[in-house]
């Protein structure tokens, strides 16, 4: 919104705080990234590939996110999906696709690994009590040259890499940013998985469209005020803690 809709008198000088600057701008920065990045996975990533030499500990890597993929088909856990999250050369964690043995939709292998590998390495997380050093709510400055404009965020699984069988989904490739994993590596593409019944392309695509465009009914806006209590609640808490 470009111009203030408060009820401050035409020519006079606005001296609040409108809602719209409580809005976290490295949140809008987060989303513009990812949107960019959901159209470069819909060509299978290629305008921000990065090379890796494949070593034979990245194939060990692969192979066993490709064994957990596996064992989630054969057991009746879920589809062929299996991910492993790799810290100075060691397994923190391991997930698979578990949908069909939870029955929750967002169980992919990629955020059971995440889940996995960050209460391995810092069990307190959960209890949101340990923000001490070395854990993964520890704060680190923002990298040289980084767009967000929060200068420090908690640390997560920055340090980290994730070997998947399969080219995340729209949500895993978000899992994957807010954990700051430093390295996706992925085996088979997306038109790989579409093939055999898992097409995640269209919602990448969706992803880059107006609500108003989108394959889901969405009503923007619908009692922003309220839900901006919220917002406020946040940037008037004095400890709180950016992640």
């Amino acid at each position: 919104m470009n111009g203030c809709t408060c009820n401050t008198p035409h020519g006079a000088e606005c001296d609040h705080t409108h809602r719209d600057e409580l809005l976290d701008p490295g949140r809008r920065m987060f989303m513009a990234s990812a949107v960019a990045a959901g159209a470069a996975a819909t060509v299978g990533f290629s305008s921000i590939s990065a090379v890796a030499a494949p070593s034979e500990d990245k194939k060990k890597f692969m192979e066993e996110a490709t064994r957990l993929a596996i064992e989630s088909v054969e057991k009746g856990w879920g589809g062929p999906f299996g991910a492993v999250i790799v810290k100075d050369g060691e397994i923190i964690g391991r997930g698979q696709n578990r949908v069909l043995l939870t029955g929750v939709p967002v169980f992919h292998a990629e955020i059971t690994a995440i889940i996995d590998a960050s209460t391995r390495l810092n069990p307190k997380a959960l209890l949101g009590s340990d923000y001490g050093a070395g854990t993964i709510l520890e704060m680190i400055p923002r990298e040289e040259g980084s767009p967000d404009p929060v200068p420090e965020r908690a640390r997560m699984l920055k340090g980290c890499e994730i070997y998947i069988n399969g080219a995340p989904c729209p949500m895993c490739m978000s899992a994957i940013y807010w954990s700051r994993i430093d390295h996706l590596y992925f085996a088979a593409s997306l038109k790989d998985t579409s093939a055999i019944g898992f097409d995640d392309a269209f919602q990448y695509e969706d992803f880059a469209k107006p609500w108003t465009e989108r394959r889901i009914a969405v009503t923007e806006g619908f009692e922003r005020d309220t839900g901006l209590k919220a917002y406020e609640a946040w940037m008037n808490k004095q400890d709180r803690h950016p992640y």
